[in-house]
């Protein structure tokens, strides 16, 4: 039996959105316990061996075939496909735009399709396929001031549980995490430009019942559980990372 410590020793996997915060964390992870990783990013400068860049815009359907064609020709195949790159938004249906809208949905749910379909011929050759989409606790659970964000989360999650169902017969498994609030760089930039980023960081972090963000590397430790070889009769499933957040209901500290 295959030890987890390297779990994916011989295998390829390519991370989207993975220059920073929770792409960079599971790349890092993947490769640390085996697996070669290419990165796909916007910016993938900072991307450092044993990872390889690739620039890629996921929402250009050249920009990804290009560079998922180069990615995996480098690797020598494809295994795992972590479907992370995304953007946030802010305020309720009435604070954004249709051009906004079509920004965010864009990014963050037709970007998935437009990487998953070019990943998918290399999946399809791999005896291990593994795809796991970066969702939200936004799909789950209704958060103030987060409806175009929300929007696009929940239908990531329609469509990771329609994926599985339409590949598990080519033997592609396809899960999602759902991550709490993450002390990423996205969330730091928030808490930036909020009047009192001391307040609204307790205030998230309150958010959650254990207390604290919940961090990258611990998202990361998730989507390689679902991505994993050891892992396989997992499918359809989305797996809460969010610090007890959709599931428990405490009473009141002291109560």
């Amino acid at each position: 039996m295959t030890e987890t410590g390297r779990d994916f020793e011989g295998r390829t996997a390519l991370v989207t959105g993975g220059a920073s915060g929770i792409g960079r964390a599971t790349a890092e992870l993947l490769a640390a316990r085996g697996a070669r990783v290419a990165v796909l990013d916007l910016d993938p400068t900072g991307v450092e061996k044993p990872l390889r860049g690739y620039r890629a815009d996921v929402t250009d359907s050249a920009s990804v075939r290009a560079a998922v064609h180069a990615a995996t020709e480098d690797l020598g195949g494809l295994d795992i496909l972590v479907n992370n790159a995304g953007i946030g938004a802010q305020g309720t249906v009435a604070d954004n735009d249709d051009a906004e809208w079509h920004r965010v949905l864009d990014v963050n749910v037709v970007g998935i399709a437009r990487v998953t379909s070019a990943a998918l011929p290399l999946l399809r050759a791999s005896s291990f396929a593994a795809i796991v989409n970066t969702c939200s606790i936004a799909a789950t659970a209704g958060l103030p001031q987060r409806a175009l964000y929300s929007a696009s989360k929940g239908a990531v999650l329609g469509l990771t549980r329609a994926m599985a169902a339409d590949h598990v017969r080519e033997g592609i498994r396809v899960n999602c995490v759902n991550p709490g609030t993450v002390d990423t760089p996205w969330v730091g930039r928030l808490l930036d430009s909020a009047r009192d980023p001391a307040a609204e960081r307790a205030a998230l972090a309150a958010r959650q019942p254990t207390g604290r963000l919940v961090s990258a590397e611990q998202v990361a430790t998730a989507i390689a559980y679902l991505a994993s070889p050891l892992s396989g009769a997992t499918t359809g499933t989305d797996l809460a990372v969010d610090g007890g957040m959709q599931g428990l209901r405490l009473r009141p500290a002291g109560k």
